[in-house]
């Protein structure tokens, strides 16, 4: 009924083909003389998406989570996963040839000193691992008295005989109705802050960074509109940006040489090196540049100064065009979410629908706006047990049938050239048990606490992540992830730096967007989770004696009554929930045909006390 244009449904390898990898891998470990080797889920830049071509770790072990990270060694070999994907890792590894282990607590180095042995030669690739990442590695080897090799050529990558070609996604020109700042002015932004960090020049090695400074966007991995690229920002000069010219149109061509010189992906390297050799000091983000640029500054003799990207701040705060577009972009979402819950209403108590056909049809509704640019993550559609898999991402094998009775948890998000969203809404197929209500209005009691949050300039969502748990804590229950993470403009569904967790160590600004999502997750019984997106504001607070901040809800779609406990929500609590509602139908309704009209009314109707 519905065709999917972003999103396949396959599930990955396994059998007899992941065994066979796994071979010939540790036969070509041997030939190089590696008693072991460690194999990120990451590019060049650290990217949350990566393309085809740098799927090692899905193609040798079969996970295909967004993070991660395997080990193997001669006798024994571990998959290393978060929190979000344990439950995934069991279903899709092999145990025979694997163990799932923690990726943060304890982490994989905990597992490597226990497993080396004096003399082992473990090998890891420079340009897949962080400088810090790399020193974790080395401590853990030290330990053990073994030694980390870093390699001149990925050994996976010599096994790998069917491995994708690189892409080559066309660059597009982000135009000044949607950026809202030219590149030189971003430029003399970069060039202040470089100045403060004492260095002679700034490595962009974060793709997000170079879109954002240049103004561009590109194609070369799915979800986010990035082109793959690094650039050189030297304190006084032009600026050198690193790119395939196979991705370049005359226009796009023309529109960076205004603000900087074009080279290939090649030349960063004897660029960078002919800088070193002058003695330079030389700025790298430390979440995202590879230990092969520090490797080669020093090399040099050049001093590599790691530390917080600058740019990812600048970025992280939206200009007032940034903004205006995200709010249209939202508006325009909401029509097409509204649509889609008022379809699944009609549609699920029939019993004919699916996971794979509530993702499609959600897809097809945000199509029809007609400026659906790719979806901003691929849907998580779990419908009973699969909803308790915080980041479950359904396949032909696991799609599950939606039954009364079931709560359905649709975690989507879209991308348009004004705007990036994320939405999550938890919704009641049939009649919900005492416990789905109970547990899905302390869910969104957090959410409300977090919507409604009064904080002063300063505040971190460390600080704030609490309100989001205590009603959860309060029961003996939480949730394994954050409640926020940062939200690009057109960029990436997951930024930097700001996150509302209790690992969440910057500030948050005016003009910051975040999501505020809370959860609870009963392994084998059902998932919840409540997401809209918030932008940073002024907080209008009579006689205030500092700069204070609140939210502005971003996201408009209705929350499903039929799970609250109304005995549980205070007044203020209502009075949000009713308030929220009445916008959400004031700014929808006009835009959507008389049955969903009808639908929405009904599903925004005021809850009285």
């Amino acid at each position: 009924m519905f065709e999917a244009h972003f999103q396949t449904f396959e599930d990955p390898e396994a059998g007899v083909a992941l065994t066979a990898r796994l071979a010939a891998f540790r036969e070509e470990l041997a030939r190089r003389k590696l008693t072991g080797f460690v194999i990120p889920r990451a590019d060049q830049q650290q990217n949350e998406y990566v393309a085809p071509s740098e799927e090692r770790l899905a193609w040798l072990t079969g996970f295909t989570g967004s993070a991660g990270m395997a080990v193997v060694l001669t006798q024994q070999a571990a998959v290393f996963v978060d929190g979000r994907y344990t439950l995934q890792a069991a279903k899709q590894v092999d145990g025979k040839a694997w163990q799932v282990e923690p990726l943060a607590d304890p982490p994989p180095e905990s597992w490597l000193a226990r497993h080396l042995v004096a003399g082992d030669r473990l090998g890891f690739d420079p340009w897949l691992h962080t400088s810090a990442a790399a020193e974790r590695l080395a401590g853990a080897c030290a330990k053990a008295g073994a030694e980390l090799v870093a390699v001149d050529s990925n050994p996976l990558d010599s096994v790998w005989t069917e491995r994708p070609a690189p892409p080559l996604g066309p660059v597009a020109i982000h135009g000044a109705q949607f950026s809202g700042e030219a590149e030189t002015e971003k430029l003399r932004r970069i060039r202040l802050e470089i100045t403060r960090l004492g260095v002679e020049a700034l490595v962009l090695s974060d793709s997000h960074a170079v879109a954002w400074t240049f103004n561009i966007r590109g194609a070369d991995v799915s979800h986010t509109p990035l082109p793959l690229s690094y650039a050189l920002v030297p304190k006084e000069g032009r600026p050198t940006v690193f790119i395939d010219h196979r991705k370049l149109s005359n226009s796009a061509r023309d529109h960076l040489e205004q603000s900087a010189d074009v080279e290939e992906p090649e030349a960063l390297t004897p660029k960078l090196t002919a800088l070193a050799q002058a003695g330079a000091s030389i700025a790298l983000d430390g979440a995202t540049a590879a230990d092969a640029l520090s490797r080669l500054i020093l090399a040099a003799s050049g001093r590599p100064v790691r530390g917080n990207d600058p740019v990812a701040l600048l970025k992280a705060v939206k200009n007032a065009t940034e903004i205006e577009g995200t709010r249209t972009a939202h508006r325009r979402d909401a029509v097409a979410l509204t649509r889609f819950l008022a379809w699944i209403d009609r549609e699920a108590p029939k019993g004919g629908l699916t996971e794979i056909d509530t993702v499609e049809a959600l897809e097809t509704f945000r199509r029809d706006t007609g400026a659906l640019k790719d979806v901003s993550f691929p849907t998580i559609a779990g419908t009973g047990p699969n909803g308790a898999i915080v980041h479950y991402r359904v396949s032909r094998k696991s799609n599950r049938r939606i039954s009364s009775g079931d709560l359905l948890l649709i975690d989507s998000g879209a991308q348009y050239e004004d705007g990036t969203t994320d939405v999550t809404r938890t919704i009641a197929i049939g009649e919900p048990t005492a416990e789905m209500r109970d547990r899905f209005t302390r869910v969104l009691r957090g959410h409300i606490a977090i919507a409604r949050a009064v904080f002063p300039d300063g505040t971190t969502g460390a600080q704030i992540d609490t309100l989001a748990r205590q009603f959860l804590w309060q029961a003996g229950i939480d949730f394994d992830h954050g409640t926020g993470h940062g939200v690009g403009s057109y960029l990436s569904v997951h930024e930097g730096p700001a996150r509302i967790s209790k690992l969440g160590t910057t500030p948050l600004k005016r003009g910051m967007i975040l999501s505020n999502e809370p959860g609870y997750y009963k392994t084998d019984g059902f998932g919840i989770r409540i997401e809209n997106l918030e932008l940073v504001v002024a907080a209008d607070i009579a006689g205030a004696e500092r700069p204070m901040n609140t939210f502005e809800t971003l996201t408009l779609a209705p929350i499903d009554r039929r799970l609250i406990d109304l005995a549980m929500l205070d007044g203020g609590e209502l009075n949000w929930l009713n308030d929220y509602h009445a916008r959400v139908r004031r700014e929808v309704r006009p835009h959507v045909d008389e049955a969903t009209k009808v639908w929405l009314d009904a599903a925004t109707e005021p809850l009285a006390e």
